[in-house]
């Protein structure tokens, strides 16, 4: 049974002078106890709309949410202790220190002093932040903010976490270090409802990935699940120069199943094949008669990007812009 589960939820919005924006548009999900579940879109597709639904921030226009059986638009006062938020924007009052943020959370919740106060210390101590905890926020650094967010959704040991975009702007150690607690949280029991735009951190962390485009899912499965779907192996080409970028993708059409994709810099060219060996071999020494020099050449598996691109027609690399459903929360407030 789901822990978790969406059914047919449509939101609209109507922005003031724009046509109206339909940013669920009967989406389902259905998510385990226990698991990691992840969402990816592009900008704008519905997900960060979805998880203001299910955190009872906004209401569905229509359908039915229910966590632990719990209606999610009727019931979010029996919603809201059994949760944990952390926005794509850390949530923190810069005046006060981190420990002090992580008491007050405490308090909000009823915890009572001495309870909060030891669940701060644990929680500072857990995401390494013993050192700054009596110093006040507005000087953490990015990392340190989100990792002070994150320990404040996490007061009250909920049972369903929901993370929009955790990692953004954390260096690759601070990301790891994230990684490390999301997953030791799902083992203790946890739920995990997770966005990002990193595709490698849901193919991390990620027991199944729903696909939103559009504000309805267009796929679901885990990481190998969606990744067998589009089929094929395939074979890239890093150029010594973009001068050799024509020849190469005339060779590439003759032994690929699928148009040659090249990279932004020209220099990385990339081919579905059907036999990757003997299709390597063959392109190798096809560019070699034509004296094309290459710094590398390989094959690879399909990566969630090439599912991102073939479900959704876009990388996700190229996809940069602010959340459409968000930015359009942002002109219905103002």
């Amino acid at each position: 049974m789901a822990f978790i589960e969406a059914q047919q939820l449509v939101k609209t919005y109507t922005p003031k002078g724009a046509p109206i924006v339909r940013a669920l548009d009967g989406l389902d999900l259905s998510v385990k106890q226990g698991t990691v579940q992840a969402l990816l879109g592009p900008n704008g597709a519905g997900k960060t709309t979805t998880v203001k639904v299910l955190t009872t921030l906004i209401t569905p226009d229509s359908g039915t949410a229910t966590i632990d059986g719990i209606d999610v638009a009727r019931d979010g006062h029996r919603i809201r202790p059994i949760i944990g938020v952390s926005g794509q924007y850390a949530a923190v009052d810069e005046n006060l220190t981190g420990f002090e943020n992580l008491d007050m959370v405490g308090r909000l919740y009823h915890l009572g002093a001495r309870q909060s106060r030891a669940r701060a210390k644990e929680l500072i101590e857990l995401f390494d932040l013993t050192e700054a905890q009596n110093r006040p926020v507005k000087g953490f650094s990015g990392g340190m903010r989100r990792r002070i967010d994150l320990a404040g959704a996490l007061v009250t040991r909920p049972r369903v976490l929901f993370l929009d975009e955790p990692t953004t702007g954390l260096d690759p150690r601070s990301r790891l270090g994230m990684w490390d607690i999301i997953t030791s949280l799902v083992g203790e029991g946890t739920t995990v409802l997770l966005t990002t735009q990193y595709l490698e951190e849901a193919d991390q962390l990620a027991d199944n990935i729903s696909v939103i485009d559009g504000g309805t899912v267009i796929a679901e499965g885990t990481s190998d699940q969606l990744k067998a779907s589009i089929g094929g192996q395939r074979v890239e080409l890093n150029l010594v120069s973009s001068d050799d970028r024509d020849a190469t993708r005339e060779v590439l059409r003759r032994f690929g199943t699928s148009d040659p994709a090249t990279s932004n810099d020209d220099r990385t060219l990339t081919v579905t094949v059907d036999d990757g060996p003997s299709a390597l071999q063959a392109i190798l020494g096809e560019l070699g008669a034509r004296g094309v020099r290459l710094y590398d050449a390989g094959m690879r598996r399909p990566t969630l990007d090439d599912v991102f691109l073939r479900l959704t027609g876009r990388s996700a690399s190229d996809d940069d812009a602010t959340d459409a459903d968000t930015s359009t929360e942002r002109r219905e407030a103002s």
